[in-house]
């Protein structure tokens, strides 16, 4: 599994005109399943969004996790971290994992960390989203599991 992690002062995803997620201060994931994963990599990626340092201590230092300035989650499926853009100038998703198993482990880290966290949200899985955002840094980060 991939995430786009982006640190955010807001954010939000729409659906068709609604709002079906949103954050304030957190972390914006964009969630990308590809084939060969399982739910140890959905518990290796949870534990990263949890515990990766990405937010500022009182000496400006990235020593902080989203538990500990008690950030917003922001989940959304995004299957085109999976492609394969190294050949050529259109995109392979031969590596995506199928819809129903990104559905499946979509909905997993989802569950998991609903759990694990007070402050997720999500977008919806397959939908044409809408993400809207306030990159704060800017910082971003691609995690692998």
């Amino acid at each position: 599994m991939k995430a786009l992690i982006q640190r955010v002062t807001r954010a939000s995803v729409a659906v068709e005109g609604r709002t079906v997620g949103a954050i304030g201060h957190g972390l914006l994931a964009l969630v990308g399943v590809e084939k060969g994963d399982d739910e140890a990599a959905v518990d290796r990626l949870l534990h990263k969004l949890l515990h990766y340092r990405v937010f500022g201590d009182a000496e400006g230092k990235m020593n902080l996790d989203l538990r500990q300035v008690d950030g917003g989650l922001l989940l959304v499926s995004q299957f085109t971290l999976a492609a394969d853009t190294r050949k050529g100038l259109r995109p392979s998703f031969s590596s995506a994992a199928p819809p129903d198993e990104g559905h499946r482990l979509f909905h997993l880290l989802l569950a998991r960390a609903e759990a694990a966290w007070p402050r997720v949200e999500s977008g919806e899985f397959a939908a044409d989203m809408e993400v809207s955002l306030v990159n704060d840094g800017p910082v971003t980060f691609l995690l692998d599991s």
